[in-house]
């Protein structure tokens, strides 16, 4: 399938918004081509073939996204996929339990870089140094993107609904920008998503009205409002660290009549970095709510947290049924929710 085709191919890798990236690039490129994009998540072994094999004759762009659970695994992906573009997102705490460090999970990334061909490019984090220090494994050129890279976003806003907004500044020059998504961390991504599509040709304009048309997959960042005023943010495909710390602000950012609670389920595959890691979402969560929901394995260490940093309301339950009861007596009309969580927790049921 891959011999078979002409289109370019991108492949977008990282810790944290690998999915969200993917769907913004593919929204650029479509502006300018016919465009063939992974669906959901399908970024492994399974997923990247059948993202090659669901493109359509005439596309002219491939965006593939490429998860890892081992180190090789990117190498793989890449044999299969080859792409021309290598996007890395950031490097977080993310599946260490699995690879053992920070240190490998970078190494790991890195290596959708080793095959990239020299007339391709590597779209690179400027604001995550992990990212960085993978840059010397490139032999093609390298454009950076973030708030220290070479396509950047500058005055960023976000309006009541979370919906950022902000000036995109590149070599190929500047523009205004409004995203539909929401969440102040998907201005990085959308960043990305533009560096890709700059340096495949895409002009200004089409970058930016690509962003605006851009939609995300299932259960990521999808703010959705009852009749009654209730806010549901479902946010529940995946989660770590750094994704709960974005979301519980995307939730503190939205302008809510009620009150504000978070269903915070556990974060998987963290191993030694589970217990700070869910003791410092129960923190951050107690400035930011005014009840939390904790579900699953590690959801006393998240209670106890929120409790301890002064959080009168935070219940430990089970699974997500057990969550639905606590919501049931808790919610009124004009609240707002977040359901966050990684895949296990199933809290997508909630919504």
């Amino acid at each position: 399938a891959r011999d078979s085709t002409g289109a370019q191919v991108v492949g977008i890798t990282g810790s944290v918004g690998k999915t969200s990236t993917k769907d913004l690039t593919a929204a650029v490129l479509a502006r300018t081509g016919g465009t063939h994009a992974g669906v959901r998540s399908f970024n492994n072994e399974i997923g990247v073939p059948l993202t090659l094999l669901g493109a359509t004759d005439d596309a002219r762009f491939l965006v593939v996204e490429m998860g890892a659970r081992t180190e090789g695994d990117i190498t793989g992906l890449c044999a299969v996929a080859r792409p021309d573009v290598g996007v890395v997102t950031t490097v977080a705490a993310a599946h260490t339990g699995v690879f053992g460090s920070l240190e490998a999970v970078a190494r790991t990334k890195g290596e959708i870089l080793d095959g990239l061909p020299s007339d391709g490019c590597a779209v690179l984090n400027a604001d995550a140094p992990d990212v960085m220090g993978q840059a010397s494994r490139a032999r093609c050129p390298v454009l950076t993107f973030g708030d220290q890279g070479e396509v950047r976003a500058q005055k960023v806003v976000v309006d009541d609904s979370a919906r950022p907004s902000f000036r995109l500044e590149s070599p190929w020059g500047r523009i205004d920008v409004r995203l539909a998504v929401h969440g102040a961390h998907m201005v990085a991504n959308a960043v990305a998503a533009a560096a890709a599509g700059l340096f495949l040709d895409v002009p200004l304009a089409d970058v930016a009205a690509g962003l605006t048309e851009a939609r995300l997959s299932p259960w990521r960042m999808d703010v959705q409002r009852a009749p009654n005023g209730l806010t549901v943010i479902n946010d529940a495909y995946n989660a770590n660290a750094d994704s709960v710390a974005a979301a519980l602000e995307t939730l503190a950012s939205l302008e809510v009549k009620g009150k504000r609670y978070a269903v915070l389920g556990d974060m998987a595959e963290l191993g030694e970095h589970a217990e700070p890691a869910h003791r410092e979402a129960g923190e951050r969560a107690a400035s930011r709510v005014d009840g939390l929901i904790a579900v699953g394995a590690n959801a006393a260490i998240t209670a106890g947290a929120a409790r301890d940093a002064g959080l009168v309301k935070a219940e430990v339950v089970p699974d997500a049924e057990a969550a639905a009861c606590v919501l049931r007596k808790w919610l009124q009309s004009d609240d707002a929710v977040l359901l966050k969580a990684s895949r296990a927790a199933r809290l997508e049921q909630l919504e």
